[in-house]
């Protein structure tokens, strides 16, 4: 028999922990999470602004911003007198990010929508004027897309590359296009600059992009961006299959799916959607 030299760890609860008792909390440690919050959604506040939105004496809120303070997680500015989140909690929250994988964390949702929509359900990131694929849950049905790990398509004739580029800072995406242009590979492949400008506020405004048929004939793609904790899009899912299928009478209860699973790997990765002072 081997030796078993793994370390043994200490369990993560007590014992007589029991699921009944999970509604027990610290009510100390409850007031100061809900204090961290407040604090992290606003670019500064005084302590009769937080006291008055959590309905705390400020007593009470300035003891705990002092505990805060001391472990590093809030800091106070002297010179306005405004709270703020503090280097340690960017720490803490750093430490989450870097235990994500985008893949891992997409791959449930993923096998959601294919077992939704019926078709190959793909994710996708961008490296310059192409979008790389690097996961995929295929359908089992005996027509369908497929797309290796690594594989590489044009980020203009592609549903995730036509998500992402919505969302890329202008100069990037003019940047993108005037150093791989827009090569037409199918008669429906937008190839002018000022259709794909028309298309991209389109898809800005709707959350979801349609490749009809602008890379191959006969297949479709409907995808949706993934941001990180900047607000940026860094990748993309989406499904894709057969025309006859993925047909456009049902693009928009599509769009509707893939744009929600986008949203949900973007929350488990620890990212948001762009607010409007990002465009």
């Amino acid at each position: 028999m081997e030796n078993d030299n793994r370390v043994k760890r200490s369990r993560g609860r007590p014992r007589a922990f029991n699921r009944a008792q999970q509604g027990g909390s610290v009510q100390s440690l409850d007031r100061a999470v809900a204090i961290l919050k407040r604090v992290a959604d606003a670019d500064g506040l005084s302590l009769s602004e937080i006291a008055s939105a959590m309905g705390q004496a400020p007593s009470t809120v300035y003891r705990v911003l002092i505990t805060l303070q001391k472990h590093g997680i809030v800091e106070f500015e002297q010179d306005t007198q405004l709270w703020f989140v503090g280097l340690e909690a960017f720490r803490i929250g750093s430490t989450f990010l870097g235990r994500t994988s985008m893949v891992e964390q997409s791959r449930p949702v993923m096998q959601e929508l294919m077992a939704a929509t019926g078709e190959t359900a793909n994710l996708a990131i961008i490296d310059g004027g192409e979008v790389i694929f690097v996961s995929q849950v295929e359908t089992h049905e005996p027509i369908r897309a497929f797309f290796r790990p690594g594989t590489r398509g044009p980020v203009h004739a592609s549903g995730i590359g036509k998500a992402l580029l919505a969302f890329l800072p202008r100069a990037r995406v003019e940047r993108i296009i005037r150093d791989n242009g827009l090569t037409a590979f199918t008669d429906k492949t937008i190839a002018e600059p000022a259709r794909l400008g028309h298309e991209i506020a389109a898809i800005r405004a709707r959350g979801w992009a349609v490749d009809d048929e602008e890379r191959t004939a006969g297949m479709r793609c409907i995808a949706a961006p993934v941001f990180n904790a900047y607000g940026e899009a860094v990748a993309g899912i989406s499904i894709s299959g057969p025309s006859v299928r993925v047909a456009p009478d049902k693009d928009a209860w599509h769009g509707a799916l893939v744009r929600d699973a986008a949203a949900r790997i973007t929350d488990a990765v620890g990212g948001r959607p762009p607010r409007p002072a990002d465009d």
